[in-house]
């Protein structure tokens, strides 16, 4: 076990106090929001923090240095090891950008389909902090990461934040014992009369700076944070925490070590998000270009991943007669409407036509659904394809993108 050290934070006096600066150091955590408000909580952990003097008690940034003048390559970084490594390398694959990593020993890499992009495998708290300092253009990170080490920084700008891996949540969690026995709500936790100034509650947790804005934010005035790394869950059956924040994934871990989460306790939701440096997107050329293509392929890929195309054929009159029974069944509307041509054969020595074809994208989840409606129209011979690709008129995200850097 490593050596940690515990800060004792009195929140009502931080707020008093005409420097909160002093006492920011000794805090760091990370956080994670509900996904149907991703956007709204997004921009409350990513926003650049209040000067004034009851601002968030965070640490200070890294001091920003100028781009690199003589640097004409685009850097991205990507996890250097584990699962998120694992799954940021398929994903870039199935997008057709493949990394070719020649020697395991080196930290660079390059995609051969994007040929001035470098790439730089880096511990994900790092590939953010270089983000920050314009050392890396790019990066693929979770967005707990970004949340913890970017701390509210303007120069992070999330270009996309739903890559579809790495999925879990920073959550509080209590014992399910002893005093927490009846706790099951935020509100409760925080009224509970035993934590004073003498006797404050004992947080350990990895994300110093999201639990402590988590914390202070719900009302909560007496707090001591200790930092802990790894197996978290133990420090409250040791006696050394009261209560723990950290990253859960199924939560079964929580349940095996006799700790529950509470409602209202989940700081942040998080998954792998594609990040940017915006003084690389304004300034270094090519950056903006490369970035706009990684977000088409990304986009087009990830939508693809959930539908299915299917074909089938129908006897009918025309075309319009297909279409009027297809598009009565509501799950056979495809991405704008189906697709409808004529199946040519011969009789009697004459073209004829008897069938028509019918295309249709449909959700992968309402397939069988799909096939009952195609056969209870007259459908047949039905076919099912996997897609690779949907690419639309143009991303919203990449709408987004540029609306966000004012172009």
């Amino acid at each position: 076990m490593s050596p940690m050290m515990a800060t004792r934070v009195d929140f009502t006096s931080i707020l008093l106090s005409p420097s909160p600066s002093s006492l920011s150091s000794a805090l760091r955590v990370r956080a994670s929001p509900p996904a149907a408000a991703a956007a709204r909580v997004r921009s409350s952990y990513l926003a650049p923090r209040a000067a004034s003097a009851t601002a968030a008690v965070s640490a200070k940034p890294a001091a920003v240095s100028p781009l690199a003048a003589d640097r004409t390559v685009v850097r991205i970084g990507l996890p250097s090891k584990g699962r998120m490594s694992e799954q940021t390398l398929s994903l870039l694959k199935s997008c057709q950008l493949s990394v070719r990593h020649l020697n395991p020993r080196q930290y660079t890499a390059d995609i051969p389909q994007v040929p001035n992009l470098e790439v730089w495998f880096q511990r994900p708290k790092d590939i953010v902090r270089k983000l920050q300092s314009g050392d890396l253009d790019l990066g693929i990170v979770g967005f707990d990461i970004v949340s913890e080490y970017g701390e509210g920084s303007d120069d992070l700008v999330v270009v996309h934040d739903a890559l579809e891996f790495g999925h879990c949540r920073l959550s509080l969690a209590v014992p399910k014992e002893g005093i927490f026995e009846n706790i099951n709500t935020l509100e409760e936790l925080a009224n509970m009369p035993e934590w004073t100034q003498e006797r404050p509650m004992r947080v350990v947790t990895g994300f110093g700076y999201l639990g402590e804005k988590f914390l202070r934010e719900n009302g909560f005035k007496h707090v001591s944070f200790l930092a802990g790394d790894g197996a978290l869950e133990s420090y409250p059956a040791m006696g050394m925490a009261d209560i723990i924040v950290d990253l859960v994934s199924s939560g079964t871990t929580l349940r095996e070590n006799n700790l529950k989460e509470i409602d209202g306790g989940v700081v942040l939701e998080s998954q792998a998000t594609l990040v940017a440096c915006r003084r690389s997107l304004h300034k270094r050329k090519g950056v903006l270009e490369i970035t706009h293509e990684m977000l088409e392929r990304l986009e087009a890929h990830l939508t693809a991943t959930g539908e299915l195309m299917v074909t089938a054929n129908m006897r009918g009159n025309s075309a319009e007669e297909v279409a009027e029974r297809v598009l009565s069944q509501t799950s056979l509307c495809g991405l704008q409407g189906p697709t409808i041509s004529p199946v040519y054969c011969s009789r009697d020595g004459q073209v004829a036509v008897e069938y028509y074809a019918i295309n249709v994208v449909v959700p992968q989840k309402s397939l069988y659904k799909s096939i009952q409606q195609l056969r209870s129209i007259g459908g047949s011979g039905v076919l099912v394809t996997k897609l690779t690709y949907i690419f639309d008129e143009e991303t919203p995200r990449w709408r987004n993108l540029l609306s966000e850097l004012g172009l």
